[in-house]
């Protein structure tokens, strides 16, 4: 399992993160067993939101009742959720904040989170507020340390103009097939070419320039929530063939060689799971390590549906 380093801290983290959107009807027994497969797989990053299960803090309430977690054992592992998103509007104002922390910590049954994230941008947001939320949550040790989530450059700067904390992490949609992130930049200066238009204003080098982690969302999704192309022969053929002989080639499996594309970027992606399935847990930490070189990677990329100008 390949590591990171978590921006501004002296913690190396695992390149797969498990997500934990799905698991609000699941058994303690299913959770548990997929937690244990996660951990025996290297990953020892746990993605949460307070909105995952339909109500507010089910999927962390369901982690907590399964997962009991002894002071060391805690301290092993790495616990992330998000706030902002309520129900038709987004909301980062410094009580929601507060509230939504203390909530998410008595679901989660800890004293606190590793990683606090923005969920998604807030149009009416107010840096102070933010920043005192963020000043009360790390001085009482509620949380640790505090990212985003769907941001842009300016987005970020604006929150960081008033913040004290250094904001650690982005998390952002990638895949192969959904990659604007990469795609944009590849085709800078094109006229005409749809790929040329920037969604997310120079994120990717800002990031890297800045230390924040990027974290990707939906790695297997086609576009959004329209399924995944691992084994989509109808949309991808060719990039099915180019994932398969890759598999064949380094030993693992298509699940491999979709996260081992993420992760051979040089700027240290991670790579968030929404599985429940314990062996595709497993298939995934396989590939984090897998040395793609530079004509495979550009060959998914191509047969992804990018162009190369």
């Amino acid at each position: 399992m390949k590591t990171y380093q978590l921006p501004h801290t002296d913690r190396r983290v695992s390149s797969v993160v498990l997500g934990l959107m799905r698991i609000a009807k699941m058994s303690d027994g299913e959770i548990q067993a997929l937690f244990g497969a996660a951990r025996d797989a290297g990953v020892d990053v746990f993605d949460h939101a307070d909105i995952y299960g339909g109500e507010r803090h089910l999927c962390e309430k369901r982690f907590g009742e399964a997962i009991k977690l002894d002071a060391a054992q805690r301290e092993q592992i790495v616990i992330q959720s998000k706030v902002g998103i309520r129900k038709g509007y987004f909301d980062f104002s410094k009580e929601h904040i507060l509230a939504t922390v203390d909530e998410s910590l008595a679901a989660l049954k800890t004293d606190y989170l590793d990683l606090l994230l923005l969920h998604r941008p807030d149009t009416l947001v107010e840096p102070e507020e933010v920043a005192e939320a963020f000043d009360q949550l790390h001085a009482a040790g509620k949380v640790r340390n505090f990212g985003v989530s769907n941001h842009t450059p300016g987005q970020i700067e604006l929150l960081k103009s008033a913040l004290n904390q250094p904001l650690v992490a982005n998390q952002v949609q990638l895949s192969i097939t959904h990659s604007p992130l990469f795609a944009q930049g590849v085709a800078a200066n094109m006229a005409g070419l749809e790929q040329s238009v920037s969604r997310d204003n120079g994120l990717l080098d800002y990031s890297r320039l800045n230390n924040m982690r990027l974290q990707a969302w939906s790695p297997f999704q086609k576009v959004f929530f329209d399924g995944v192309f691992l084994g989509d022969r109808e949309n991808f053929a060719d990039l099915n063939d180019a994932i398969d002989e890759m598999a064949a080639k380094y030993g693992v499996t298509p699940t491999g060689i979709a996260v081992a594309w993420i992760t051979r970027h040089p700027a240290d992606i991670q790579v968030v799971l929404g599985t429940t399935n314990p062996g595709r847990v497993k298939d995934a930490a396989a590939g984090s390590s897998v040395p793609l070189t530079r004509e495979e990677w550009y060959r998914l990329f191509r047969t992804g549906g990018h162009t190369l100008p």
